[in-house]
């Protein structure tokens, strides 16, 4: 069985343009159609192939698409590296490992793609469960041995995985030239999974959530925001399945709003809140945040902590210009209602909306509110979402807390 995904001994051998593979020699995993000068050998997409620079130095091995822009993903710098199971075995591993140094492990991201050496699959663990979400062709194939070996390594640490559920099914597998795919991995288990974050209690539905069920990325900047929310009153936009909400409930916030536009997450919402016994003082509603702040503001509410955890407003560098606006006017709105000395949180989870930029874009919101913005933090993903310098995309979620003072 593993054999078919093993390279064989006359691989097809890409060739870069002379010039280009700027990206991947500086520590990239992807090369792109428009820097590969040639293709030499037969091949299917998904093949494992060997990688020259333009005058024939080997680079490394990696699998080719010819239906995607990024037409070759590297697996290996290493020339006599074999892709096989060994060598998943080492990768999967190295990414358990640093886990286990890093973060809380009862429920983490265990493989992230490119930071991790695995190239297009990423791999959730919600405590004895993996949700997997493979987004391009040649890890496809890797899939089930990854998931496999991931299984086993925790074994040795005492963990057993009583199910696995996949849940490719994001539109990025539309540019692979893949179908979505939705389903188990094996047998059948119960989808709703209780997990424990933060010491927050919430339920996870894997198969009807989000992504992967729920965004573990913004596990410690929840927790940064625990020891601000003490005895306040508090507002959390987009609050999805009422995560922040209630981190600021169990740290005693002394009332809590979350909104959101989806019935679901609301739904979700108010369970989570019952399951912490946090339903008199933490309540949602859902509202399309946009239209909502505005009323809030003209009915003259105003809140000790407001936190915007917005979805990402762009999903490519050409939609940058009109997110920035989108950005713009959420943080204005949302800066109208915290009081003079409260707080504020604000974030972007869109990897084309860079640090930069979203400071840029808080800025111009803070002057045109007349608002003066005291950094408290600065924050990214968490750890278990490593970010691989020499991969920008790997690098998608920042996470600004101010105390809001009134021009005066």
């Amino acid at each position: 069985m593993f054999g078919r995904i093993c390279f064989w001994m006359k691989e097809a051998v890409v060739t870069l343009k002379k010039g280009e593979g700027r990206g991947i020699k500086g520590g990239s995993l992807w090369i792109f159609d428009n820097e590969i000068d040639s293709i030499i050998g037969t091949f299917k997409n998904g093949d494992i192939v060997i990688v020259h620079d333009f005058d024939g130095y080997m680079m490394g091995r990696g699998f080719i698409n010819q239906n995607s822009k990024i037409r070759v993903r590297m697996m290996t710098r290493d020339k006599e590296q074999l892709i096989d199971r060994d060598f998943l075995y080492k990768r999967v591993k190295a990414a358990w490992e640093y886990r286990k140094d890093t973060v809380d492990t009862s429920s983490c991201r265990v493989i992230f793609g490119e930071a991790d050496f695995l190239p297009g699959i990423v791999i959730d663990k919600y405590e004895d469960v993996l949700v997997v979400e493979s987004l391009a062709l040649g890890i496809d194939r890797f899939k089930e041995t990854i998931v496999e070996l991931l299984k086993e390594i925790i074994a040795a640490d005492g963990i057993k995985i009583r199910g696995v559920y996949e849940r490719s099914d994001a539109r990025e597998r539309d540019k692979e030239g893949l179908p979505k795919k939705k389903g188990f991995i094996g047998e059948p288990f119960d989808t709703n999974v209780e997990i424990v974050e933060n010491g927050v209690h919430y339920m996870v539905d894997v198969e009807n959530g989000q992504k992967t069920g729920f965004f573990l990325d913004q596990k410690y900047n929840r927790l940064a925001m625990q020891r601000i929310c003490k005895g306040k009153k508090v507002l959390d936009c987009f609050t999805h399945m009422g995560t922040f909400a209630l981190n600021a409930g169990i740290a005693g916030a002394s009332e809590v709003v979350g909104l959101d536009i989806s019935e679901y997450a609301i739904s979700q919402a108010n369970a989570n809140a019952k399951l912490n016994h946090l339903e008199d003082t933490v309540h949602f509603r859902c509202a399309n945040v946009l239209d909502e702040l505005p009323k809030l503001a003209a009915e003259g509410e105003k809140y000790d902590v407001v936190i915007l955890d917005p979805p990402a407003f762009t999903k490519s560098r050409e939609a940058t210009k009109n997110a920035i606006k989108g950005y713009r006017e959420i943080n204005m709105k949302g800066l109208k209602l915290v009081k003079d000395g409260g707080y504020f949180a604000t974030c972007s989870c869109s990897h084309f909306m860079t640090q930069e930029l979203l400071t840029k874009t808080i800025k111009e919101a803070a002057k045109a509110t007349h608002k003066r913005l005291r950094q408290i933090e600065f924050r990214t993903q968490s750890p278990d979402h490593p970010i691989l310098w020499a991969a920008d995309e790997s690098y998608y979620l920042k996470f600004y807390i101010f105390q809001v003072v009134d021009e005066k």
